[in-house]
C-alpha cells in the first residue's frame, strides 16, 4: 500500500486542480442559490424511481488538513452497505503504470509552448522568484500547463508527506478507497481521468497564465481562503460552499464545462450504476448543492433525496 500511496500522490499533484478547479462557479450562476438549498449534510441517501435498494452519495473534500479530518454521522454505516464505491474517477487507474505515463504527459502545454511565452519580463521574474522561493526550480515548470501548476503558488499544503495516518494531510478519496480494498469492494468512477486530465482544455494557455500570476500574487491570503472552505465542509454547509465558491473569479465563461455540464452528464451514468445494486458515491462537496447541482439534478430526475448527515457544531 505504501508504492500505491506515492504513486497517488504524484498523480494528486497533477490533478487536484482539476477536482478544486471544477467546482468554481461564477456569480451570475448561483444568483438563484435560495431557491435552490438544501439541508446541511455531506451524506444522502437516493431512493425512489424505480430502484430497489437505496444508494448514497458522500461530498469530499478532496485534501484537508489531518485535525480537520472526520466522518459524518451514518457515512462509515452507509458505506458498509455498497455493493461498489464509485468516485468521480475510477482510482484504481491511478495505481496502473501505464495509464500514470498518459496522464502525465497531458500536464504539459502542446506545441512547444512555456511559461515564459504568456508573460512580461517582469511578471515572468514574479512567478519565477515565487517557485524557486518555494524551493521548485523552473526549468522543472517551464512547459507544465498553468493550471496545474496554480496547485503549488499557494504552498498551503506540504505534498511531500503523501497521504495517511501519520502526513498532516488527508484525502477522502484515498480513505475510501483504501476502505474499498479492504472490504473487497468494487471500485469505478462516473467520467474517465482523461476527461479530468484535459478538461481545462478548453481555457487558453494565457488565460490559465493569468491566474497563475494572479495566485501567486494573492498566495498570501489562499490559506485562510482554504481555511475558511474547510470550515465549511466540516460544518457540511453545501449551500455556503456554493455561494463562497460563486465568488471566486478567473474560469466564469467556463463553468459549464467545468461543473454543469459534468454534473448532467454524470445522472444517466449514476442512474445505470445504481440498477445494479446498492452504490457509495463519493464526489467533490461543491457538486452537490445549487441549481444544476448533482442533489438538485437527482431530484428532476425522479429519485428521493434524504439528508443521512447534519451540521457538525464547531
Amino acid at each position: 500500500m505504501l508504492n500505491k500511496l506515492k504513486s497517488f500522490r504524484i498523480l494528486a499533484i497533477l490533478i487536484i486542480i482539476v477536482f478544486a478547479g471544477s467546482c468554481k462557479t461564477s456569480k451570475n450562476t448561483v444568483s438563484s442559490v435560495d431557491d435552490y438549498k438544501f439541508e446541511n449534510a455531506l451524506l444522502w441517501e437516493i431512493n425512489g424511481n424505480g430502484l430497489d435498494e437505496p444508494s448514497y452519495l458522500f461530498g469530499t473534500i478532496h485534501l484537508i488538513e489531518a485535525e480537520d479530518f472526520y466522518w459524518p454521522e451514518a457515512t462509515l454505516g452507509s458505506f458498509g452497505k455498497a455493493d461498489k464505491v464509485v468516485f468521480e474517477v475510477d482510482l484504481d487507474d491511478m495505481f496502473d503504470i501505464s495509464s500514470q505515463l498518459s496522464l502525465l504527459t497531458k500536464a504539459f502545454m502542446n506545441d512547444g509552448y512555456k511559461l515564459s511565452d504568456f508573460y512580461s519580463e517582469n511578471d515572468y521574474k514574479e512567478v519565477k522568484s515565487h517557485f524557486e522561493e518555494m524551493g521548485i526550480p523552473m526549468f522543472f515548470l517551464e512547459r507544465i500547463k498553468p493550471m496545474f501548476l496554480t496547485v503549488f503558488a499557494s504552498g498551503d499544503i506540504d505534498f511531500a508527506g503523501g497521504f495517511g495516518d501519520e502526513s498532516s494531510v488527508k484525502s477522502y478519496e484515498m480513505e475510501l478507497y483504501e476502505m474499498a480494498q479492504d472490504s473487497k469492494l468494487e471500485v469505478e468512477g462516473l467520467e474517465s481521468l482523461e476527461f479530468q486530465m484535459s478538461v481545462f482544455d478548453s481555457i487558453p494557455y494565457q488565460e490559465q497564465a493569468d491566474m497563475l500570476l494572479e495566485s501567486v500574487r494573492t498566495s498570501n491570503t489562499e490559506n485562510d481562503a482554504f481555511k475558511v472552505m474547510t470550515q465549511m465542509y466540516v460544518q457540511q454547509d453545501i449551500n455556503a460552499m456554493i455561494e463562497a465558491m460563486g465568488e471566486e473569479g478567473g474560469i466564469e465563461d467556463y463553468e459549464d464545462i467545468l461543473l454543469y455540464q459534468r454534473n448532467k452528464n454524470w445522472i444517466p451514468v449514476m442512474a445505470q450504476k445504481m440498477q445494479g445494486g446498492t452504490v457509495f458515491f463519493a464526489v467533490g462537496a461543491g457538486h452537490l448543492g445549487g441549481k444544476d447541482g448533482v442533489l438538485d439534478l437527482l431530484k428532476k430526475a425522479g429519485y428521493k433525496i434524504k439528508p443521512l448527515s447534519h451540521q457538525k457544531n464547531i
